[in-house]
């Protein structure tokens, strides 16, 4: 384990003693958002990013240890393990050279060179791949036989090759440089496949493509790959032929004479039939694993920016699932967004039926005292707000579009029936809707985070990976936030540290027998909450009782320290937190010491000056540019309000109220060079775009973020 610790220290740049504390508190049943919060003092004040990475790593280690011991143990077990090998195979560093290293004693099936192996045809081609002055052919002559499936000569000849193209395929020399070739000069080529040219529409620009698979961008990768696994592209990956075996048969020919000439033609075969396509396939599978990472990592971005969106807080919210034909649902929510009404109103069919919405709305807002509307951005949503814009329903009464990306998904969830078992999937989405204004993460995290309409091919990635990373996405954002465990739901609370489905039950069980918490001491009667699981949670969980304290972040651990704090000042927790002028005689030094240092006291004192503070930003109403509903009303150079709904590496898509995004391309996000889209972009950040192109037929808007285009 010290070797870990110390690898892992070096290649991250972290201290080892940090390390090891980071690997002892998750293998101690710590997470992620518990660590980095409350364990500085261990981790050198290690953020969430770093323990993931020490924790990924870790993993990775850990699975070459596990698969080095499967090595050692089947070689062991078949009689093959020597000391000078199993001491090869634990030096190795990596899981290619340890694979490597194995592959000349790994099982193998019946290949050409084990029949040839079989026909007694090793010795021959032990002989010529000394490369000495021989005859190959004379010597060859001693092998024939019939009996062996060997006729003649050429046959045992051909066999030795085939025994030689295998040593130069199994060669970790070979593999290494071969390998190294493909990560410099590989060239990642697509074409058509013929007769397909029309069904392939969509990969017109992959029919004949080809660039350097180490500069191609991962959207183009997982493009490609989609268009192959569809059957409409064929996909390769090689360098040139001609240095790949230049360095082969620098390696292995050491002579100028027959002997040699079989080597290098068993060197071409080698290559060709076996070590060539056995490198294509882990250059193809590094280039998709490197394509997935990037994309969920672009993934996990615009999904910590919707989930973290700024909250309308508790407000009586009026919500709209609009709609024409059918109607627009309408619901109203309480400040805690349970349902108060619901009904059907037609605000797009005729003045009649107008008048008639126009009067229920602004009833609803009076019954109601409604605080804000959010109005869904679906079919419709446009002209329903636009609408609603015109009832005057009161100055300080905001009228927001919302995403409503995945409602459907929610209405129709079992998590969806669970909470609104007599309501149908049109009034569970016009609550999803109105919810997610008031606190869009607690609404977002009962839908697959997959549904929620941001990231790129996320249908094409690892899905256990893309499913890992954004659980830790999910995570870290709910904690980072905290939850008022009375008002919190099932599913929301799975994500607390330390919790998960079984515990999140149990306190909705618990709530629903004993009433409201009124402490976090409380939670410790929870059925299964023991003490590492309340150690793990309660920082995290929010109660609004008789102790201050109990509604902020920070630990129940350290509530001795504050009330320490408090007594040394003659003052109450109360007025500690009250009064910044008590704080401000506090000297923090006198109270470090054991486990307690300045990044946990320098915390405290951030939460006592304002608890339970909500990190989001502050909400701000945004609505679109009046007039403009649809692609027609769209104009070249037409200046317009937006906000950014997806990022990805090649831009970002911006709605402005057309019922159809528009890409600002990377070369037209800012004035200045752009590496990552997300370096400028953030997923609900709202923006001043140009229009530069529509394209009805293609249903594509071409929009530019750059100042000569948006300065008008």
């Amino acid at each position: 384990m010290h070797e870990k610790i110390a690898r892992i220290a070096r290649e991250l740049g972290l201290h080892s003693a940090n390390v090891a504390s980071v690997a002892a508190l998750l293998d101690g049943g710590a997470t992620v958002p518990f660590i980095a919060r409350y364990r500085k003092e261990n981790t050198g004040s290690m953020d969430e990013v770093g323990i993931l990475n020490v924790k990924e790593r870790l993993a990775q280690l850990r699975q070459l240890d596990e698969r080095r011991d499967t090595m050692l143990a089947s070689l062991q077990k078949r009689g093959l393990l020597t000391d000078e090998l199993g001491r090869t195979l634990r030096a190795a560093r990596t899981l290619t050279e340890l694979e490597d290293l194995y592959l000349p004693h790994r099982p193998k099936r019946r290949t050409r060179a084990t029949q040839a192996i079989d026909k007694g045809l090793e010795p021959l081609a032990q002989m010529v791949w000394a490369q000495t002055d021989i005859d190959p052919e004379r010597e060859a002559e001693a092998y024939v036989d019939d009996d062996k499936g060997v006729p003649d000569a050429e046959s045992a000849l051909a066999g030795a090759r085939d025994i030689m193209a295998q040593w130069v395929s199994e060669d970790t020399e070979a593999r290494r440089r071969v390998r190294s070739l493909y990560a410099r000069r590989a060239t990642l080529r697509s074409r058509v496949i013929k007769g397909k040219e029309d069904e392939a529409a969509k990969y017109r620009d992959y029919f004949d493509a080809e660039e350097l698979l180490a500069s191609a961008p991962s959207h183009r990768v997982l493009a490609i790959f989609r268009g192959e696994s569809e059957g409409m592209l064929s996909v390769g990956i090689q360098p040139a032929d001609e240095p790949a075996i230049a360095l082969l048969e620098d390696r292995f020919v050491r002579a100028r004479n027959a002997a040699a000439d079989q080597v290098r033609d068993s060197i071409r075969d080698g290559y060709k039939r076996l070590l060539g396509p056995s490198i294509e396939t882990e250059a193809r599978n590094a280039s998709k694993a490197r394509a997935d990472k990037a994309s969920i990592d672009v993934f996990a971005t615009n999904l910590r920016e919707l989930l973290l969106a700024p909250p309308l807080g508790e407000k009586t919210v009026l919500a709209l699932d609009p709609g024409f034909r059918s109607g627009a649902k309408l619901v109203c929510l309480d400040s805690h967004g349970e349902l108060l009404h619901n009904e059907t109103i037609f605000a797009l069919l005729g003045d009649s039926q107008a008048r008639t919405a126009a009067s229920t709305v602004r009833e609803l807002v009076k019954n109601f005292a409604v605080q804000a509307v959010a109005v869904g951005n679906g079919t419709g949503g446009r002209e329903t707000e636009a609408f609603l814009r015109g009832l005057d329903l009161g100055q300080g009464i905001p009228i927001v579009s919302v995403n409503e990306s995945g409602a459907s998904v929610y209405s129709a969830s079992a998590v969806a029936r669970e909470e609104f078992p007599d309501q149908d999937v049109t009034v569970r989405g016009a609550i999803s809707i109105g919810r997610r204004l008031q606190d869009p993460l607690a609404e977002l995290v009962k839908i697959d985070p997959q549904s929620v309409g941001v990231g790129q091919y996320q249908h094409d990635v690892d899905p256990a990976l893309l499913q890992q990373k954004l659980d830790d996405v999910v995570t870290s954002c709910v904690n980072a936030v905290g939850v008022d465990v009375n008002t919190a739901s099932r599913r929301i609370l799975t994500y607390i540290s330390g919790i998960g489905p079984r515990l999140a039950e149990n306190l909705l069980a618990y709530r629903r027998e004993n009433g409201p918490f009124k402490s976090r001491a409380e939670l410790r009667k929870v059925s299964g909450l023991g003490p590492k699981a309340f150690e793990q949670a309660a920082g995290f969980l929010r109660i609004h009782g008789d102790n201050p304290l109990d509604a902020s972040a920070v630990h129940p651990e350290r509530y001795p320290v504050v009330e320490k704090i408090a007594t040394d000042l003659n003052a109450s927790v109360s007025q500690l937190i009250a009064d910044p002028s008590i704080r401000s005689r506090l000297d923090l030094r006198r109270y470090a010491g054991g486990d307690v240092g300045l990044p946990t006291l320098e915390d405290i004192m951030a939460e006592l000056e304002r608890p339970g503070r909500d990190p989001r930003r502050q909400f701000e109403a945004f609505h679109f540019a009046d007039g403009v509903t649809s692609m027609d009303d769209l104009r070249q150079a037409m200046v317009l309000p937006g906000i950014v709904t997806n990022v990805t590496d090649f831009g970002a898509f911006i709605d402005i109220g057309v019922h159809q995004d528009g890409l600002v391309h990377i070369s037209k996000l800012s004035d200045s060079f752009v590496r990552r889209p997300t370096d400028v972009a953030k997923v609900g950040q709202t923006v001043t775009v140009a229009v530069l192109e529509v394209d009805k037929a293609r249903r594509r808007i071409s929009l530019s973020m750059k100042k000569e285009d948006v300065l008008v």
